[in-house]
C-alpha cells in the first residue's frame, strides 16, 4: 500500500474533483462556447471552469499558498515558500477536437524547487503522481524510466510548433537530426502527458522548446522521481525559465541532447 502525504492527498482530491464537469463537458465539446485566445491557441468554458475549482480546492486546504496559473497568471500567497502551478487542461486543441489525450497538472513549488507533482488523465482515470524522494507512480503502481540504452530502439515523444509560434526552422532541423536515428516519433499534444509517459516507459525521451512552467512542472517531478533525467538543451536546469526540455534516461539523454545541439549549430 502506498503512504502518501497530506499534500499529495490534497492535489490528487482536488484533480479528480475538476475533472469531474471536465469529463462531462468533453462529451458535449461540440456545445462548448470557444473564444480565441491567440493564433491556435484556444481558451473554453472548460478550462476556466477547471482552473477555478482546482484553485478552490487548493486555496481551501493550504490557504497561505501562492498560484502560478494558465489562464488566471500569478497570484502571490502569504507563504512565500510554496506554490501551486497549474495547468487546468494541457492538450485544449486535443479537448476541443473530440481527442482524448489531454490532462490537468498540478505541480507544488517549494523555496524555488519543484516538490510535488500530480498529471491526471480523466478519460482513463489514469492518475499520474509523485512527490520528491518518494518515488512516481501511476494510481497503485511504481513507475521507472525505460531501460533502453540504443536510440535505435527508442520512441521518442516531442511538440511541434503551431502558428504563431516561433521556431518552425529550427524544429525542423531538430527532427531531420533526430528521426534517422530512433524508431519513432510522437507528437501527442500534450506536454505534461509526454513527461508522464517518458516516467512510466511508454515513451523513451521527450523534447520540446517554447513551452510554459505549467505545462511542464508536474511532469518534470514524475520523470525525476521515476529515475530519469530532465534538463534544458544545454544540460541545465533552466527548464521553467527558458521553455526548453529534454527527458530520458541516463543512457539516452545525453545522445539526444547532442542530436539536438548538432541540429541548433
Amino acid at each position: 500500500m502506498i503512504i502518501r502525504s497530506a499534500l499529495l492527498n490534497v492535489m490528487m482530491g482536488a484533480a479528480r474533483k475538476a475533472a469531474r464537469n471536465l469529463v462531462r463537458d468533453y462529451g458535449e465539446v461540440e456545445h462548448l462556447q470557444v473564444s480565441k485566445k491567440g493564433p491556435a491557441d484556444f481558451v473554453s468554458s472548460a478550462d476556466i471552469k477547471t482552473e477555478k475549482t482546482l484553485r478552490a480546492e487548493l486555496k481551501k486546504a493550504r490557504p497561505g499558498f501562492g498560484f502560478l496559473m494558465e489562464e488566471g497568471g500569478e497570484i502571490a500567497g502569504d507563504d512565500t515558500s510554496h506554490r501551486w502551478i497549474i495547468d487546468p487542461i494541457d492538450g485544449t486543441t486535443n479537448f476541443l477536437h473530440g481527442i482524448p489525450n489531454f490532462c490537468i497538472s498540478i505541480a507544488l513549488e517549494r523555496d524555488g524547487e519543484l516538490f510535488a507533482g500530480v498529471v491526471y488523465q480523466p478519460l482513463g482515470d489514469e492518475m499520474f503522481h509523485a512527490e520528491k524522494g518518494a518515488g512516481a507512480f501511476l494510481n497503485e503502481r511504481r513507475l521507472r524510466v525505460s531501460a533502453r540504452r540504443k536510440l535505435e530502439d527508442t520512441l521518442i515523444a516531442t511538440g511541434i510548433p503551431f502558428i504563431g509560434r516561433p521556431g518552425h526552422e529550427t524544429f525542423l532541423k531538430e527532427l531531420g537530426a533526430v528521426m534517422p536515428q530512433v524508431a519513432g516519433i510522437r507528437r501527442f499534444g500534450s506536454a505534461a502527458l509526454d513527461l508522464a509517459y517518458v516516467a512510466a516507459g511508454r515513451c523513451d525521451g521527450y523534447w520540446e522548446t517554447g513551452i510554459k512552467p505549467w505545462d511542464i512542472a508536474a511532469g518534470i517531478v514524475l520523470v525525476k522521481e521515476a529515475g530519469g533525467y530532465v534538463t534544458d538543451f544545454q544540460g541545465g536546469s533552466k527548464m521553467l525559465d527558458n521553455g526548453e526540455v529534454l527527458a530520458a534516461n541516463d543512457h539516452l539523454h545525453q545522445p539526444l541532447m547532442k542530436l539536438l545541439k548538432t541540429a541548433r549549430g
